[in-house]
């Protein structure tokens, strides 16, 4: 009979990574404690410490987003000029009494 894959939740691999972390337990006793194959934590626990430093560079991200959108808001803006040069030389009357 085939057997079906398991599929686990990021919070369940968050919590053994974390545990496997602390060295509390071997990797071996905590396969055993979890039904799992010690390979499949050291793999959950290698990606896991990859992609720590980008919860701390989210911020970067965001910020670089927002440059990036000024920068595309100010060539359009450009473009507009270049695609409409009269519209820039229009000179408006004040309306001052």
């Amino acid at each position: 009979m085939k057997r079906t894959r398991r599929k686990f939740s990021a919070e369940f691999k968050t919590k053994v990574v974390l545990e496997a972390l602390s060295e509390r337990l071997t990797l071996t006793e905590l396969a055993q404690k979890h039904e799992i194959h010690p390979n499949q934590i050291t793999q959950w626990k290698r990606e896991f410490l990859e992609k720590a430093p980008d919860v701390f560079s989210k911020g970067d991200k965001a910020q670089k987003a927002e440059q990036d959108h000024e920068q595309e808001a100010e060539q359009l803006y450009c473009n507009r000029k270049l695609r409409f040069p009269r519209f820039s030389q229009i000179r408006f009357p004040r309306l001052v009494d």
